[in-house]
């Protein structure tokens, strides 16, 4: 496995949302996110793209710690995310798990709930593994 502290979230999308992992393992990624107006569509809800980088990034994550970084790299090919119920806020956790754990491509099942458990979204998300090139 991966060590996960070495992923810096500084200056990224991570950090401006305000995304945080709260457990990384090969088969199991929570994140959370504060629902603030700094998530907020215009209509002060939820804004959909905030839930679709938080599904996409539990699914990288995931794909992460599933590889040697040293050697190889995840990157997103497909997101398709269903929003089921509109949040102003609280807060929302997104789980992942692997549906397909493939030497080139990873499948990912994110489930987006509330504080009590309730269905906000859910999300498929591929992604391809890529080997590093020397610089």
């Amino acid at each position: 496995m991966t060590d996960l502290a070495a992923l810096s979230t500084e200056n990224t999308l991570l950090e401006t949302l305000g995304i945080r992992a709260i457990e990384a393992s090969a088969d199991r990624v929570v994140l959370e996110l504060d629902v603030t107006p700094r998530v907020h569509q215009p209509m002060g809800l939820l804004h959909g793209g905030a839930s679709a980088a938080l599904a996409e990034t539990a699914a990288s994550i995931g794909a992460y710690v599933n590889s040697d970084p040293a050697n190889e790299y995840a990157v997103g090919t497909d997101l398709n995310i269903s929003h089921l119920r509109a949040r102003r806020d609280g807060t929302i956790r997104a789980t992942a798990s692997p549906i397909r754990k493939g030497r080139t491509m990873h499948v990912w099942h994110i489930d987006i709930t509330d504080e009590q458990g309730v269905a906000v979204a859910v999300a498929r998300c591929t992604l391809a593994i890529r080997p590093q090139r020397d610089s």
